[in-house]
């Protein structure tokens, strides 16, 4: 097999791309490309048999892995013992250094929803990430502002992009290497003894997994890279985010095949709406109300999470909860709202019995800790709340038509809005992006264009008058674009017209692409510098 690097060179990128952790993604590529590959048309002609009318359900063939009451995951790892506050972001250097400096237990160092994978991205985080190790990430901002690592920095957890993504700018016999091994095998190979001689170990995040036979993939690619690399089996650790409702499914059996590398569970909720509407959107009892009627006390999301933490500490593993997104605002008025609903839902969590949850931003590091504060006190988790008065059915994962709400015509705008600025700011090259006081990453715009390619497929009536229709959509996406592109010349303005197109190809095709952002990174992000 030849690897080849078609990507240009950057400032200290032979540090990464050295001739022996290419040979490793190579021998990565060689055991497991084809496994990924027929997985991926597995997912492809499931969604086939949603779409002619099959619902999924709890597999009878993995029964006997739910009913056998012995089975554990792992002890958890150094430094994943007490995760009550995790932060996420993109592992550009400045959020490095922030996020580690939080306060937060965890940071989840994020490849994938937040980070736009650009080459530059994708490079420049993994240096970022062995520079933290190495303690050599302090550094000064053009601005003068000083970012300096404390004695104390949270655990690093790796996000890779997921199954379904590739990296084109590096290439084994002519085909583009799959992103998640890229991502995987990069940081595994110079950071896992970094982890190890600091007291802890290499962990990582699963996302978008969509069944038990993905973790099944993910598991025997852990298996492999110790053995390559000399390091003890049991030694990676990994947390798998429950954020597609087929995932929901499987819960039980995703830990059973991770048991021994498993970390838990998350609640990766705004990817688990996306989830349901991509895979039932074409169903008139699946339709959803505006984005902000679908909260996390809705039934299907209830029985959802509900489900999660029952699975979870039935297998001794940690059940991790959803993302607060708020961004600290200069209104004192905007932030005591906003903090009043981010405290109440991490007060839900810490009640439901989660160990933990998300944050976007340091700045709710302390409310987040404060909750599960008082609900854990010195205890590092709950994972002995076992939750037994919990039964969820397979109708209460599906009641979707339980939802509360109505579509508005200001729900339609400002999916168009928020999807069209996170497009803007995802083809320049940021995936983590401040829109309205949310820190928003691709899967608020993956609901965003979902539900309004859901409701003009339906014709679904407004609750102002009218029904969703092509030319309702088009007329907003021109006002909103040219709101965008108001005051703006040149390659920024070309920039706003661009993210309309990706809108425009991802809510209003005829048959809903699974992802924006496969085509939207061969269209836009492979030439990019």
């Amino acid at each position: 097999m030849t690897v080849q690097v078609t990507g240009p060179m950057g400032d200290r990128f032979e540090e990464v791309l050295t001739p022996h952790a290419l040979e490793f993604l190579v021998a990565l590529d060689r055991e497991f490309a084809a496994r990924r590959v027929a997985l991926l048309d597995t997912r492809r002609a499931r969604r086939a048999r949603y779409a002619a009318g099959q619902l999924p359900d709890f597999l009878p063939e993995t029964a006997a892995v739910r009913a056998d009451p012995t089975w554990r995951v792992a002890p958890p790892a150094p430094g994943l013992v007490d995760r009550r506050v995790e932060i996420t972001g993109p592992t550009d250097r400045k959020m490095t250094v922030n996020a580690l400096n939080s306060g937060a237990r965890v940071w989840l160092a994020d490849f994938e929803d937040a980070t736009a994978p650009t080459w530059h991205n994708v490079v420049n985080g993994q240096l970022n990430l062995i520079d933290a190790l190495d303690r050599r990430i302090d550094f000064t901002s053009p601005q003068g502002k000083r970012y300096v690592l404390s004695d104390d920095p949270a655990t690093i957890v790796v996000r890779p992009r997921g199954w379904h993504l590739v990296e084109k700018h590096i290439v084994i016999d002519g085909r583009p290497v799959s992103a998640s091994l890229v991502d995987f095998g990069l940081y595994l190979f110079h950071c896992a003894r970094r982890q190890l001689d600091a007291g802890r170990g290499p962990y990582f995040y699963l996302p978008k997994l969509e069944s038990h036979r993905e973790a099944r993939l993910w598991n025997d690619v852990f298996v492999f890279a110790q053995h390559y690399l000399g390091i003890p089996q049991g030694t990676i650790r990994a947390t798998t985010l429950i954020e597609t409702i087929t995932a929901a499914f499987e819960m039980e059996e995703i830990l059973y095949e991770l048991r021994e590398h498993s970390a838990g569970l998350n609640a990766g909720r705004w990817d688990y709406i996306f989830s349901v509407i991509k895979n039932f959107g074409q169903w008139p009892d699946f339709v959803l109300p505006d984005r902000a009627d679908v909260t996390m006390t809705v039934p299907f999301m209830r029985a959802y999470t509900e489900l999660l933490v029952r699975t979870c500490h039935k297998r001794g593993a940690h059940a991790i909860g959803g993302m607060a997104a708020f961004i600290p605002s200069r209104d004192p008025e905007v932030n005591k709202v906003a903090l009043a609903k981010v405290r109440a839902d991490k007060e839900r969590e810490a009640g439901d019995g989660f160990d933990g949850s998300w944050v976007a931003h340091p700045g709710l590091v302390p409310v987040c800790r404060e909750v599960f504060d008082a609900v854990l006190a010195d205890r590092p988790n709950q994972v002995d709340r076992l939750r037994d008065d919990v039964f969820v059915t397979a109708a209460d994962l599906l009641a979707v038509d339980k939802t509360p709400g109505q579509v508005s015509l200001a729900g339609v705008r400002s999916n168009i809005a928020v999807a069209l600025r996170y497009f803007d700011a995802w083809v320049a090259g940021t995936g983590a992006v401040a829109i309205f006081d949310l820190m928003e990453d691709a899967a608020t715009a993956e609901i965003a264009r979902c539900q309004v390619w859901q409701w003009q497929t339906h014709g679904t009536p407004l609750a102002d008058g009218g029904v969703v229709t092509a030319d309702l959509v088009r007329s907003l996406v021109a006002e909103e674009s040219a709101k965008l592109a108001q005051g703006r010349t040149g390659a920024d303005r070309e920039r706003a017209l661009a993210a309309a197109a990706v809108f425009d190809q991802n809510a209003l095709a005829e048959d809903l692409p699974a992802f924006f952002t496969t085509d939207a990174y061969a269209r836009h992000l492979v030439e990019s510098t």
